[in-house]
């Protein structure tokens, strides 16, 4: 089996640099890239096409709900998980909107992200195997 690969978009390098050694555990999952902003993500979602990208809110240049919004309408098979620190239903209600599959609180568990992470994973087997 092929390695699902994961794009993290965080404009906090210590978020990104935990997210990527939890990640780096699972042998299911490789982190391919990093992004601190909406723009580097949108242009590496366009260089790379990963099967999954943990996506911010809240960033600089390009926020993650505008990165969401234009990848889900380029690339829509890329599996996009919003991320916030906030957990206001509207954030989540406004990242779903924009194409995000789930939505995930840093203050959650992170094994409740894994499980989302699992999921994106499972639905990315679905579709090469209906392709």
């Amino acid at each position: 089996m092929n390695q699902i690969r994961v794009i993290l978009v965080d404009d906090h390098l210590v978020m990104r640099r935990a997210l990527s050694l939890y990640i780096a555990e699972c042998t299911d999952f490789k982190v391919v890239a990093e992004a601190s902003d909406g723009e580097a993500a949108v242009a590496l979602a366009r260089k790379l096409k990963p099967n999954v990208i943990l996506m911010d809110y809240s960033m600089p240049k390009m926020n993650g709900l505008e990165a969401t919004r234009i990848i889900h309408s380029e690339l829509p098979q890329i599996c996009i998980i919003g991320l916030s620190m906030y957990q206001e239903s509207e954030i989540e209600a406004a990242m779903l909107k924009a194409g995000a599959a789930d939505y995930f609180t840093k203050s959650g568990d992170i094994d409740h992200l894994m499980s989302i992470l699992n999921g994106c994973g499972c639905m990315e087997e679905q579709e090469l195997y209906n392709d």
